[in-house]
């Protein structure tokens, strides 16, 4: 299940989303030069997170193959600051694209909820739960980990916390039959941190790769717990009453 849209107005511009979103994207073109292989590759090793070389677990010089040509090695020279910039580094056209639709579903309504500065800092909160999780599932893991989905699973779980009945459409595949069906948000959240936490179990104490689950996971449950903390119930209830208003203005 892929998601389109939902049916949730927003009170207006979501500043603090669409930077967010606009960081990434510049990261991409300036710092990861569109996915081109030394670009990415020098970007990934330098400003992604590998659990084992931050955690000492894993023998300096240590070298880690990222593709035919390209290779991590692994000199102790971490930095610390790397948790917080490998949340704005991808891996490919399809990682960076996906992440940032998902952010643009689902960001704009919790950054109501809470207001632009607030909705920054629950997000590079999320994002550090996230690299949490992920190095606490695989310490000794030599694998670069990157990307913006573990700060955007934080989204996600604030989200079925403060919409879970918000109808969502979704593209649904099954084999070659293709439809559209609209879900309860916390139908499709649901099914989303399920597949995380499944995928993520036969990985638990490995040396890591492919997708990050457990960073999903972490991220997903840092969102459900800080949501509480993070809302302004004063904007919560600005944005039910301009729904109830949106719903009205539709139906009549």
């Amino acid at each position: 299940m892929f998601p389109l849209r939902d049916d949730n107005p927003t009170l207006g511009a979501s500043i603090a989303t669409v930077a967010i979103i606009a960081a990434n994207l510049a990261v991409w073109v300036l710092v990861q030069g569109l996915g081109s292989e030394v670009p990415l590759a020098h970007s990934v090793c330098t400003f992604g997170v590998i659990p084992g070389d931050l955690l000492g677990t894993v023998p300096v010089g240590t070298r880690v193959q990222l593709g035919p040509n390209s290779w991590c090695v692994l000199d102790g020279s971490v930095s610390w600051m790397t948790p917080v910039t490998s949340m704005f580094m991808h891996g490919g056209w399809f990682h960076i694209l996906g992440n940032l639709w998902f952010l643009y579903i689902f960001g704009d309504n919790v950054e109501d909820a809470m207001g632009p500065i607030r909705f920054v800092v629950f997000y590079l909160l999320c994002g550090l739960a996230a690299v949490v999780a992920q190095m606490a599932s695989s310490p000794s893991s030599s694998v670069p980990m990157v990307g913006a989905s573990g700060a955007i699973g934080g989204v996600m779980g604030a989200y079925a916390i403060l919409y879970p009945r918000m109808p969502v459409h979704m593209l649904l595949v099954l084999g070659f039959y293709v439809t559209r069906i609209i879900v309860p948000a916390f139908v499709m959240l649901g099914y989303w941190f399920l597949v995380q936490l499944l995928g993520g179990l036969p990985t638990l104490g490995g040396r890591g790769g492919g997708v990050a689950f457990w960073a999903h996971v972490g991220g997903f449950a840092a969102g459900v717990v800080l949501i509480f903390i993070f809302r302004d119930s004063r904007r919560v209830e600005a944005h039910r009453r301009h729904l109830a208003t949106a719903r009205h203005r539709r139906w009549g």
